[in-house]
């Protein structure tokens, strides 16, 4: 295919170009040009929050475009609108949380969504964000549009820090706070599984929303933590303790411990999304063994300190917080 990516150096646009190159693809990538350019691409400067950013994309035709765009929805609106007639498929990479809070679970596709407008500025929470951004592509863009609604996304360049942060606190080794129920179950979608479903549904026509994620139980986490004090030298000492200990001590899921939510609707919401439609049209997920293994040596492979979005916050738990819950 000649493909278009949106980005194409950060985390998920990295992956689809990589992908897309070990299929043989044309490969295009716009952006702003701050990271070095994809080897074997041709690629385009444009800043789409800027008049005129999208200048670059004035000539040239695709068989399908990729966007991975998550601020303000009208950049989204902009490129679906001037790639319209000169690209024959359209992909918004999206994510779960455009679903409503409160609705049913697990949630399907069709599951109640956030308010959102496809012009909103750069103000917009998250959620909303990601919202405007399916409704900018779909209304915009005059051909097919597939929305891949990915939920929590790991593997080597993750630019969020959640697994690169868990990574290093067990290779430092020693007694370890461990979010239980052991066998809490957790869903996620690795970056190259993800972009091997996108390139695959564009190249098959695809359209429609996808939740993209692992199957709900593909780990544990058990499973993750053992496998990365494994993988990470063997040096620490995992301390299970439960949940309402741990709430009860300030410390935040989701951000002061990565990945982890306690038992309840917000883990129901993260961590157990249908995901029969994306299996049936072709979405595989590798072992976590893998993933944990590829992140580690990813992360050794660059010093240790993993990028940081700076449209994130930062994660992980102070030792010192640590230390008051385990001794």
């Amino acid at each position: 295919m000649r493909l278009l990516v949106l980005g194409g150096t950060g985390f998920v646009g990295r992956a689809v170009v990589d992908e897309a190159r070990t299929r043989g693809h044309h490969i295009t990538v716009l952006n702003r040009g701050h990271r070095p350019e994809p080897a074997g691409v041709t690629a385009l400067v444009g800043d789409r929050t800027a008049p005129g950013g999208l200048t670059a994309l004035d000539h040239g035709t695709w068989d399908a475009v990729v966007d991975t765009w998550s601020a303000a929805p009208h950049a989204v609106r902009d490129a679906a609108k001037a790639l319209t007639g000169r690209a024959g498929h359209y992909t918004y990479v999206s994510s779960r949380s455009v679903y409503a809070d409160g609705g049913p679970v697990p949630l399907t596709e069709d599951a109640p969504v956030v308010d959102a407008s496809p012009d909103a500025g750069d103000d917009v929470e998250y959620a909303a964000a990601k919202r405007g951004g399916e409704l900018a592509a779909t209304q915009s863009f005059h051909g097919p549009v597939l929305l891949a609604r990915a939920g929590l996304i790991l593997g080597p360049h993750e630019d969020v820090g959640r697994l690169p942060w868990w990574l290093n606190r067990l290779a430092k080794g020693g007694p370890t706070l461990a979010p239980g129920p052991r066998d809490l179950p957790l869903q996620y979608i690795d970056a190259r599984d993800l972009a091997a479903f996108v390139l695959d549904a564009a190249a098959a026509g695809r359209t429609g929303a996808y939740n993209v994620v692992s199957e709900p139980g593909h780990t544990t986490m058990g499973e993750l933590l053992e496998t990365a004090t494994e993988i990470t030298g063997g040096r620490a000492e995992l301390r299970w303790t439960e949940p309402d200990a741990i709430l009860a001590a300030g410390i935040a899921q989701w951000t002061e411990l990565p990945i982890w939510l306690a038992p309840g609707y917000d883990h129901s919401f993260m961590h157990g999304g249908d995901v029969s439609r994306a299996i049936a049209a072709g979405l595989r997920a590798r072992p976590v063994r893998e993933t944990v293994a590829d992140t580690w040596a990813w992360l050794q492979s660059i010093g240790g300190t993993a990028p940081h979005r700076p449209d994130r916050p930062p994660v992980g738990l102070d030792p010192a917080k640590e230390a008051g819950i385990l001794f």
